[in-house]
């Protein structure tokens, strides 16, 4: 028996992330679809995609875009339906591509049937579902945790008198996950999609289930001004009480069991910025992997990036997933520079990431080097822009993706959901695929090398560089990954015997086994 025979199918696959409201629209009514998908399928397997993690899909009256669940087990109508789903779940896999659907257990939408009965009043059988306390001596909040969105975790309920908590929005209440119920009601949601032939499950807020038992308050950081910035808000606070309570690993046990019946790929948004934390998230028996998302809050600098990879995937390896941008942040190129030289960087970091352990993941999009969309003022959409000085919301990385010329760039022929200028036909799949020198191009080439060289499963990295200096090089068995970050053309000297089997832009092999590489470029070797 081979070692492909035996580990799990997620090692050595290549993700993508589909914002399904802004992929593609089937029925031209400006809303991204499961047929929508379906259609993309050659354009997805062409690329070299293994499996395709799609954003929230259920029922939802669309405070947060779909992270507010009112029905986990059906899809909203937006969407599609059961039928298109399952539609869709066999042609992907007849394709050779697994889904990955997005699970939101943390809260569900103030809508959901739960809530609804558990705001009926402390007696209802539907109230323990749900976090619900007094208020203070003093009439405010129980305690001073604030929401990710900020301002204060908790709204008060004027029919009882209590407070219900919030991680996020108002519309969006947290579950008691202390309350057995709660666990075997998602027992039994996580069996409905395994069943219908899901092959694995990212879970939002995965650090967030559990809830300190005694509801402490938060060590203040700084004093917390409750006009700031939603980042300024929380970062006001040590988060020791509210989330990464070391009772999440016990769902994870329980969920990982059932996970492991189907062979199905269980990982988590694992929201924490230092490789220790990442590491006491994972510790191996839990969920299978989690998202590193210190590459998001980077600096194109080369002790930056040694910080955000280094020290994380010797502590993590192989439960790492590894990705430069998402529905959440500012696209890559757009922080790396809003240019050219953007897309350059993110491509180089995308290079490295693809033969480290772990699961690279692209957001839809990035294979084009797209950097944000353009969204007037006046039709932003995401609830928290007016409270996000730092970044100014998450509309501009959500805009409906370009896929030609045409009106919308091809999107839907009609004004999509979130309006937003329309892009340079350059930036278009349409312009992009079988284009040389292309975005698409080469990061089609990029998973299809990763793909055809050896299986790197179980090796370790080995650090060639000095670990400072504006090159960065680690060997990781035959296979080695070489990245200029500086804005000038370094050397670097092979050994006997290396063969480029990549690269971002014209290096060659001069016979002294050395390569010039220009600024933001990258390169991959294989040697004997």
């Amino acid at each position: 028996m081979t070692l492909s025979d035996t580990k799990p199918w997620w090692q050595g696959s290549f993700g993508y992330q589909i914002y399904i409201r802004s992929f593609a629209d089937s029925n031209n009514d400006g809303y991204g679809d499961f047929q929508g998908i379906r259609s993309k399928i050659p354009y997805l397997k062409d690329l070299g995609i293994d499996f395709l993690w799609i954003t929230p899909f259920y029922p939802s009256p669309m405070a947060d875009w779909g992270y507010d669940v009112a029905e986990y087990c059906d899809i909203d109508p937006t969407f599609g339906n059961l039928d298109d789903f399952d539609a869709l779940v066999e042609q992907a896999h007849e394709s050779g591509i697994k889904i990955v659907a997005d699970l939101v257990p943390n809260h569900t939408s103030d809508q959901h049937k739960w809530f609804k009965e558990a705001r009926k009043g402390p007696e209802n059988e539907f109230r323990d579902y749900y976090i619900w306390k007094d208020p203070a001596p003093d009439g405010g909040p129980p305690n001073n945790w604030v929401a990710y969105f900020g301002g204060p975790a908790w709204t008060f309920d004027e029919t009882s008198g209590q407070y219900y908590m919030h991680l996020f929005l108002p519309e969006q209440p947290d579950l008691n996950w202390r309350n057995p119920k709660i666990l075997e009601e998602f027992d039994q949601i996580l069996r409905f999609w395994l069943e219908r032939g899901v092959d694995g499950f990212r879970i939002d807020v995965a650090g967030g289930l559990m809830k300190d038992e005694q509801f402490r308050s938060n060590p203040e950081i700084t004093p917390w001004d409750p006009e700031g910035d939603r980042w300024e808000q929380f970062e006001s606070f040590e988060h020791r009480y509210d989330i990464f309570q070391k009772e999440n690993h016990e769902i994870f046990r329980r969920w990982r069991s059932i996970f492991d019946e189907y062979g199905a790929y269980l990982h988590g948004e694992t929201y924490i910025l230092e490789p220790s934390g990442l590491a006491e998230l994972l510790p191996g028996d839990g969920m299978h992997g989690g998202f590193w998302f210190e590459p998001m809050h980077i600096e194109w600098d080369p002790s930056e990036i040694r910080r955000s990879i280094v020290e994380v995937s010797e502590l993590v390896g192989e439960r790492i997933l590894w990705a430069a941008g998402s529905h959440d942040m500012p696209r890559s190129p757009t922080r790396f520079g809003n240019n050219d030289l953007g897309r350059s960087r993110t491509l180089a970091l995308n290079v490295v990431f693809s033969f480290l352990p772990g699961v690279p993941v692209i957001y839809q999009g990035e294979e084009l080097g797209l950097i944000d969309g353009d969204v007037p003022e006046e039709h932003k959409l995401d609830p928290v822009a007016l409270n996000d000085k730092q970044f100014g919301g998450r509309d501009g990385c959500r805009t409906p993706m370009p896929w030609s010329s045409g009106s919308n760039n091809g999107f839907s022929e009609t004004q999509p959901w979130l309006i937003s200028k329309q892009r340079d036909v350059s930036e278009t799949a349409e312009a992009q695929i079988g284009k040389p020198e292309s975005w698409h191009s080469f990061y089609k080439e990029l998973l299809h090398t990763r793909r055809s060289l050896p299986d790197l499963t179980g090796l370790a990295v080995t650090w060639l560089d000095s670990g400072q200096g504006p090159v960065i090089w680690y060997e990781r068995g035959p296979v080695g990954v070489v990245v200029n970050t500086s804005s000038e053309t370094e050397t670097v000297k092979l050994s006997l015997n290396s063969e480029i089997v990549y690269k971002t832009s014209q290096m060659e092999l001069s016979e002294s086994q050395e390569v010039a590489i220009p600024a933001a470029g990258a390169f991959v070797y294989l040697r004997d």
